[in-house]
């Protein structure tokens, strides 16, 4: 048992001004998570939980990781063992947490919604833990949708694919019981990743199964987008996101681009420069749809996906074995951006760096852009993946702060598999409340509560349903 209890009202507040802005003006906001990957099928079919193995550690790429670094063998994290048994390895890795991340989000979790905030978890409070939350599973409030009604989500819009059905956003859209807007997130990513045949060949057959239409050369495969593209739209996606280690914005000729798409559907081989022509080729058409649907873009730059060979061999993508790349950004985004904006074709773009070097070239970058249409259309994104914790989402406000707008800020998101993932928003949010309680401390900002409270409420929900144009009330 904790001597005092870790996860309190107050949790990181450290002055009176930073305790009043967040019990006044964030704590009760509701929460837009713009950008996640929860399956949509478990909201849809209101899933039930049998314990917290499958709520909390299946899909969990962070905890698997950790549960590595500490010497658990991968039976525990996505093999064969029980859900007990894979629970209580990961009790007995939390004590070995401290100053990672994972240690406050784990208690923070446990405190909202199960009301655990009276121990921590370890292996003598395991079995305690396991068997309440299995309890509250069991009930009405812990499904899926009902972890978001506790939790005032408003929004979630999850990670789709152009060839998606998106049957089980129809199905909760078509639901006058639920009142949380789950949207769809164009990701096309597929459609660039031509270095990889043996993925995006079936995939551009299930491109032309679902579009309806044969693919044969580079018009049609457009065309076919712009299909699903629409049917996205008429299903309320109203936002894309592209992930990539790094922007491509090579110079190239619409005959080069036929070729190369010819060559990829036919199965002959590509070069260095085929492929860096044909994704930079891409972005700038997707970003152009992005703008005609008047829709917001996300880019999320910098990650080295997949770097065990062995393991992704054993276990695929997505399974903890990712990390910080150093690619360059400046020149590529710059040039892309420019191109675009030239063009008039350049939408609302968030740009998000995996890589924390790049923050202050992404924060400067957006500032290139911006145009004066509306407040903040261009955004420096939140700390994403490796720097959503307490330090990345401090630098990334502070960075953010120097050199743009703070007050315009979308805020913060989850980028979670997880229904159990809201409270990195509470998270967020009295990070930012402590930033502001702080600088009035020092004198850096007046002491003007009713100022700094109105940043924070726009921050933390306001700006994100201005932003992407969503059918919510304003928080106040």
């Amino acid at each position: 048992m904790a001597a005092t209890p870790y996860i309190t009202e107050d949790f990181l507040l450290e002055t009176e001004a930073a305790r009043e802005l967040y019990h006044e003006y964030a704590q009760d906001a509701p929460i837009v998570d713009y950008h996640c990957h929860l399956p949509a099928r478990d909201v849809a079919e209101d899933r039930c939980f049998e314990n917290m193995a499958e709520i909390w550690l299946a899909g969990d790429h962070y905890k698997w990781r950790a549960m590595r670094a500490n010497g658990v063998p991968e039976y525990y994290c996505t093999g064969d063992a029980s859900d007990w048994d894979k629970f209580a390895k990961w009790a007995e890795t939390v004590p070995y947490l401290l100053r990672n991340q994972l240690y406050p989000w784990t208690h923070l979790e446990l405190s909202r919604p199960f009301g655990i905030s009276d121990r921590l978890l370890n292996p003598g409070t395991a079995r305690g833990i396991w068997e309440r939350c299995k309890e509250l599973l069991a009930t009405p409030e812990f499904s899926a949708r009902g972890i978001m009604r506790q939790m005032r989500v408003a929004m979630v819009g999850t990670t789709d694919d152009p060839t998606d059905t998106l049957e089980y956003h129809q199905r909760v859209a078509a639901d006058p019981g639920f009142n949380v807007l789950m949207l769809p997130t164009w990701r096309p990513d597929k459609g660039m990743a031509i270095e990889r045949p043996t993925v995006f060949r079936p995939w551009l057959e299930l491109l032309e199964e679902r579009a309806g239409m044969p693919i044969r050369d580079l018009d049609a495969f457009l065309e076919a987008l712009r299909k699903r593209q629409a049917f996205f739209h008429d299903c309320g996606c109203r936002i894309s996101d592209h992930g990539m280690e790094t922007v491509f914005a090579d110079e190239y000729t619409p005959s080069e681009i036929q070729t190369i798409f010819v060559k990829v559907r036919d199965g002959r081989p590509l070069d260095e420069s085929d492929i860096r022509k044909f994704k930079s080729a891409m972005l700038y058409e997707f970003s152009v749809m992005n703008h005609e649907r008047g829709w917001a873009q996300q880019w999320h730059l910098g990650p080295i996906r997949n770097n065990s060979t062995r393991m992704f061999r054993q276990l695929g993508p997505d399974s903890g074995f990712d990390s910080i790349g150093d690619a360059p950004v400046a020149h590529a985004v710059s040039r892309m951006l420019d191109r675009l904006d030239q063009d008039g074709h350049l939408a609302r773009t968030i740009l998000y760096t995996i890589n924390p070097v790049h923050n202050l070239t992404l924060a400067t970058m957006a500032g290139n852009f911006q145009d004066g249409s509306m407040p903040g259309k261009m955004q420096f994104g939140s700390g994403w993946w490796f720097n959503d914790q307490k330090d990345g989402m401090e630098r990334q406000i502070e960075d953010l702060s120097q050199v743009g707008l703070l007050s315009q800020f979308v805020g913060m998101l989850t980028d979670s598999r997880s229904f159990l993932s809201y409270p990195r928003h509470d998270y967020f949010r009295r990070i930012l409340c402590n930033i502001l309680g702080n600088d009035m401390a020092k004198g850096l900002i007046p002491r003007d509560i009713l100022l700094a409270g109105r940043l924070v409420r726009d921050v933390s929900y306001n700006n994100a349903v201005r932003y992407f144009g969503l059918s919510l009330p304003e928080f106040r």
